[in-house]
Formats: C-alpha cells, sequence, structure tokens
C-alpha cells in the first residue's frame, strides 16, 4: 500500500493527486467501465433504482456465481460474474456518495472481488476483460483498496482489450509512478506521447509532470508525518 490515509492530511494529499489525474485523463471512463460494449456496467450502474432491491439482486448474483465456480473452477465467464457482482455490491453496500469513499464492509467486499479477479486471472484467459478489468481500476482506487499497483495491472489488462490511446497510457504511467515503479511509468509516459496528437505532447508531459512532483510531494510529507513523535510521547 503506498498510502497510509489514515491521517488527515495525507487524505487529502491522496484526494489532491487523484483529482488531477482525474481531470487530466477523464477519470468517467473507468468510472463509467471505459466505453463497455454492453453499454453498462461501470461502478454507478450499482446505484440505479432502489437500493435495497439492487442489494438482494447483486446478493442472489453472488450466490449464484460462488456456487458455479465452485463447481466449475475453471469457468472464466464465471468467475468474471462473480467480480462484478461483488464490485457492485460493495458499491451499493459499502460505498459513501457523500464521501466519495468505501466503507470497512465496502473494502471487505472490494477484496473478495480482488480475489476472484486473481482467479479469473490465474486460467490465463487469451484476452482479459476489459469492462472488469475497469471496474477492478477503480476498486484498487484510495477510495478503495488504495493499491496502485493492481490498479496499474488491472489498467494495463483494460489496455490490452481495446484499442491504444494517450489517455490510457497516461493514466498507466501516474499509477505505476505511484507504485514505485518508474521503469514503466517512463515506458508508459513514452508511449502515452508517441500515441498523442502532436500539438498536444507537451501538454500531457507537462501535466504528467505536475501529477509526479505531487505524488512526490504526498509522499514527503508522508515521511515528514511518519518521523513525527505520537502526542504525548517521546519528549
Amino acid at each position: 500500500m503506498l498510502f497510509d490515509l489514515r491521517g488527515k492530511g495525507r487524505r487529502t494529499a491522496v484526494k489532491i493527486i487523484y483529482s488531477g489525474l482525474a481531470i487530466l485523463l477523464g477519470g468517467g471512463l473507468v468510472f463509467f467501465g471505459i466505453g463497455s460494449a454492453t453499454g453498462g456496467g461501470g461502478l454507478f450502474d450499482a446505484f440505479s433504482g432502489n437500493s435495497g432491491n439492487v442489494s438482494n439482486v447483486y446478493t442472489k448474483q453472488i450466490d449464484e456465481f460462488q456456487k458455479k465456480v465452485k463447481a466449475q473452477p475453471r469457468n472464466q465467464d464465471a468467475w468474471l460474474a462473480l467480480t462484478r457482482a461483488q464490485v457492485q455490491s460493495a458499491s451499493v453496500e459499502g460505498y459513501d456518495q457523500a464521501t466519495g469513499a468505501y466503507d470497512a464492509a465496502g473494502r471487505a467486499e472490494l477484496e473478495k472481488a480482488s480475489s476472484s479477479w486473481k482467479s479469473y486471472l490465474a486460467l490465463n484467459p487469451k484476452k482479459a476483460n476489459a469492462q472488469v478489468a475497469a471496474l477492478m481500476v477503480n476498486a484498487y482506487g484510495p477510495a478503495g483498496l488504495n493499491d496502485p499497483k493492481a490498479a496499474a495491472g488491472a489498467l494495463k489488462e483494460v489496455i490490452a482489450g481495446r484499442k491504444p490511446n494517450a489517455a490510457l497510457y497516461a493514466q498507466l504511467a501516474v499509477l505505476s509512478y505511484q507504485a514505485g515503479d518508474k521503469g514503466q511509468a517512463r515506458l508508459a509516459e513514452q508511449r502515452a506521447l508517441e500515441l498523442a496528437p502532436a500539438d498536444k505532447r507537451k501538454l500531457i508531459s507537462a501535466q504528467l509532470a505536475a501529477q509526479k512532483a505531487q505524488i512526490d510531494a504526498a509522499r514527503k510529507k508522508q515521511a515528514e508525518q511518519q518521523a513525527q513523535p505520537a502526542p504525548g510521547l517521546g519528549g
């Protein structure tokens, strides 16, 4: 986990970073399923209709697909369906729209989704499902599991399943940098610039530099806070 979100200052710093990232790349791409083939399936599909009824629907789906993967552990479609249902269940049961974050119950459900997603990937699909991968990019975000390395991994699956574009590679560059993988961050940034229109490359490069500077500043602030003695100790 890159950032400890327990401190107020740390939460603010991470929010600033991700707000900038959303502005830079159009964060709605991830939130709404990055253009799913079915026209749906994004995070906020879960909020349509009556939340109580929706919750029951997802609970039934989870039960159904858990039975299916137990009986057919190599059924890729079943693992995908289970992952999707678990993410959407978390969005109904444990997502606070006022704060824009998951509570403990929501994060617990996202952990289950992460486990299901990893079980799906372990089956070595020829091409991972980009729509569900997009849901996992968001699930691994700071409002959820706060795991930029896993988010970058899920985003690579999104990129592999879609036509390459500068925005997705720019997002991968930022997530990789957050995860501490500067090599992958450089490669993703280079690819983003290659795919971008010539007249936009300087702007994208500057925006990515600003994002990395914010990440570095947040890391420095976190290190300084961690170095300070807890109230009532020392002295």
